[in-house]
């Protein structure tokens, strides 16, 4: 044919027939030829090419600078109308990588469409098109390569007839370096091993900041809440959870049901692995101002063994979202203690549930996927989908800081002055200056405090004096006080209730005999840490009254309390009673007096601002479907000049009748589409979309799909006309008989050769009713006037005419 092979490999940018070619004709040539170079000899291919301008364009849904590891991206390849491609190639490179070796090649491409992308058959990182035909657009994912890959550039090549546009700079280059790691989610730096001396005590904050107006999609008004957080301070050899690393059975239940049950259970079976277990209550609901409710927060401690930290939390409601942190070193390489760390958090996905937004419903993920961030590119559904592929709006921050040191440090430079002088005072207070002649008992736990309110009281804690070993060296006491308030008075035990006084006792219960009589007091603070107070609140105690109770006397009741006055304004008359207990064992009459009614004056009755009659019915509503409202109204019955009256004299409610109907409707009609046959009798279609649903018993919609006939020409005949009519007329009542068969190429007039169909062309509307369109081609032609009538054939259908 005196083609050259390097001609046949351009034309592989066409298609993946001609790419097929090209691999046919050089295994006679060279049968131990490679496949293994076949991508760079496509990438140094050199031919009829030329620079593409911004009518072709490859894009990264939400156009980002950066790359997350392992995250999942939409890339599209289109054309501005009025161009189009016939073929194309797609790959994605390491920056300055030439894509001789398979490490060249960065991240992994998915399939979305199969009649549309296919891998290439010789170069298997590449996407090339699956049938060459005309199109404008193809879509395909691609996963980002794991952390550490550096900048990846994303090239595509596309064919137009017979020019190749094939670009290393401009629109059909797309560069994307990895992106650095956000707060919240996890380093790859190694654990070093921890050298500081002594032990740290922290305290765990979290503050939530998960509200419907920090991230409004779609945010959950009722039952949105943290779980209870679990975590633990832990050794180098024991993982919670991790970014790559598959959810345990109790993470899994933190991460769905928000159940630290089995997480804790898992933790405490590690043994010495762990030093803490860090619990803090739940939060009801998500977000609370923090003079509401203090942040949730926990106390835990760390060693040289034990100098990690970690913790989670489930997000409610959702699939299987958490924030969390995963094996937070604490130890300095200066061997100290770390002073303070404060980190935002994103959510992050568990693997074990497939839900994409918050009220999902469940739907198991098989098999399990690893623990990943979630990014704002996920899903169109998440809550946290931004098509510009920002970041994610942090939905809370912790702040782990050290609150106290024991034992001796090591490192040389203190963290700071202060925590220092700190540390030295808590040791100078705890030292003994008992002298070493006085044996004695170890001290008694510290009483009660004598005060049960905020007044100074005194606690007192007591030893005893075994032996005196010098009579010359006086011991020292055997008591020791200290001041002290009640519960929740001081500082240092802002943890616990705060009290009010006890209020006097009550009356008691009997006149004469024993009785009972109680107090009250009422919480003036509740804990920081939001748990309920278990001071009581009510005291009751015996108590006797005239105890010389005589046979004859009456027992009764206290007096209740006094009747309203029997006027609104002016002078009236208050009632008050007491019941007999018991009657005197020698008579059924009691003395004592049971009622008793007393004079009370009331405002001056001009003082009175307003009376006002009761309230009428409620009026109608004021639609006859749907949402409406419906008022009532009152009267004034008091005259104007007695004073202002201030009190509303109607009320307006909101009243739901039954939903008005909404009829169907519809946009115009589109344009009639071109006739499906090139000659002789064919038909037309026209589309149009539904606009609104009807409902509630509205008017139901009217066709959306037209179909008229339309002739354009009399096919041309050739000899033996007769001959041939009788045939098409057989044929065609072959195929009235078998209307779902698909048409055949073999259907064609004898002796022309046809392509198969090809493939449905994309809806030219994604919803509404739109077009497709299909082709057969003429696989070989000839000049002979008999074979006149092979021509190639289009067909037309109705496509996505559901509503949008």
């Amino acid at each position: 044919m005196g083609i050259q092979p390097h001609v046949l490999l351009l034309q592989c940018l066409i298609s993946t027939f001609a790419c097929n070619v090209f691999a046919y004709s050089e295994e006679g040539a060279d049968k131990t030829a490679k496949s293994d170079g076949y991508c760079s000899r496509i990438l140094r291919a050199q031919g009829t090419r030329r620079e593409g301008y911004n009518e072709f364009r490859l894009r990264v849904e939400g156009d980002p600078e950066n790359y997350q590891p392992g995250s999942t991206y939409r890339v599209t390849l289109y054309a501005s109308s009025p161009s189009y491609f016939r073929g194309f190639t797609l790959i994605a490179l390491k920056e300055g990588k030439d894509g001789d070796k398979d490490e060249d090649y960065a991240g992994n491409f998915q399939i979305i469409d199969e009649e549309d992308t296919q891998f290439m058959t010789n170069c298997p990182p590449a996407v090339t098109e699956s049938t060459p035909r005309r199109r404008t657009r193809i879509q395909v994912f691609w996963m980002a390569p794991p952390a550490g890959s550096g900048c990846v550039i994303l090239k595509a090549s596309i064919v137009q007839k017979r020019i190749i546009y094939f670009q290393d700079e401009g629109s059909l280059t797309k560069r994307m370096c990895e992106k650095e790691s956000l707060l919240g989610e996890a380093t790859e730096k190694p654990i070093l091993e921890c050298c500081a001396c002594g032990t740290a005590k922290y305290r765990l904050t979290f503050y939530g900041n998960w509200s419907e107006k920090m991230h409004p999609k779609d945010y959950p008004r009722r039952a949105n809440h943290w779980s209870a957080i679990i975590g633990a301070s832990h050794s180098k050899n024991y993982v919670l959870w991790e970014y790559g690393g598959y959810a345990s059975e109790g993470v899994k239940q933190v991460a769905e049901l928000g159940s630290p049950v089995k997480m804790e259970e898992e933790i405490r079976q590690k043994g010495d692995e762990v030093l803490t277990v860090i619990k803090a209550k739940a939060q009801w609901p998500a977000w609370q101002p923090l003079n509401v409710r203090a942040a949730p927060s926990a106390e835990f401690s760390v060693d040289r063994s034990r100098h990690l930290m970690s913790f989670l939390t489930m997000l409610g409601p959702s699939p299987d979202w958490n924030v969390g942190l995963s094996a937070e070193d604490l130890c300095t390489k200066e061997c100290g203690w770390v002073q303070k760390v404060v980190q935002d958090m994103i959510p992050w996905d568990a693997g074990t549930d497939s839900g994409v937004s918050y009220e999902s419903p469940n739907k198991p993920t098989v098999p399990q996927e690893k623990i990943r961030p979630l990014t704002s590119l996920d899903h169109p559904q998440s809550p946290f989908y931004d098509p510009e592929g920002g970041p994610i709006t942090p939905v809370a921050r912790v702040v782990v800081e050290r609150i106290a040191r024991k034992g001796e440090q090591c490192n040389v430079v203190p963290d700071n002055v202060d925590d220092i002088v700190a540390d030295i005072a808590q040791e100078e207070k705890e030292e003994d200056d008992t002298p070493e002649t006085c044996i004695y008992s170890n001290w008694s736990p510290w009483s009660a405090c004598s005060s049960s309110t905020c007044d100074k009281g005194k606690r007192m804690r007591q030893r005893m004096l075994k032996a005196q070993l010098d009579l010359s060296v006086a011991c020292p006491h055997t008591q020791d006080f200290e001041p002290c308030m009640g519960p929740g008075c001081s500082d240092e035990d802002a943890s616990t209730c705060m009290m009010s006084e006890w209020i006097t006792w009550s009356p008691c219960s009997a006149s004469c005999g024993m009785g009972m009589r109680s107090r009250e007091r009422y919480v003036k603070q509740f804990p920081e840490d939001g748990s309920i107070c278990s001071l009581p609140t009510e005291e009751t105690e015996k108590c006797v009254v005239n105890n010389d109770c005589g046979p004859s006397s009456c027992l009764v009741t206290e007096w209740g309390e006094w009747d309203a006055c029997s006027a609104t304004c002016g002078l009236g008359t208050k009632r008050r009673e007491r019941m007999v207990k018991m009657l005197p064992s020698e008579s059924s009459e009691c003395n004592a007096q049971v009622a008793e009614v007393e004079k009370c004056l009331m405002p001056e009755c001009h003082t009175i601002p307003c009376m006002l009659s009761p309230w009428s019915d409620w009026s109608d509503c004021s639609v006859t479907c749907g949402k409406g409202m419906r008022t009532r109204q009152r009267m004034l019955k008091s005259p104007v000049e007695l004073g202002e009256c201030s009190e509303e004299l109607e009320q307006v409610e909101k009243c739901m009748l039954p939903e008005c109907p909404t009829d169907c409707m519809v946009t115009e009609w589109s344009e009639w589409s071109e006739c499906n046959k090139s000659c002789g009798k064919g038909h037309m279609i026209r589309t149009r979309m539904i606009k609104v649903e009807p409902q509630f018993g509205g008017d139901p919609c009217p066709e959306t799909v037209q179909r008229k006939k339309c002739k354009i020409r009399k096919c041309k005949r050739g000899p033996g006309g007769g001959e041939e009519r009788k045939r098409r007329k057989e044929a065609r009542e072959k195929r009235r008989s078998k209307q779902s068969r698909e048409p055949e190429a073999d259907e064609q007039p004898a002796g022309c050769k046809m392509k198969p169909w090809s493939a449905w062309m994309e809806c030219t509307k994604h919803c509404g009713g739109g077009i497709q369109e299909r082709y057969m081609t003429v696989k070989k032609r000839f000049v002979s006037m008999q074979l006149a009538s092979c021509k190639d054939k289009k067909e037309i259908r109705a496509c996505n005419v559901q509503p949008c």
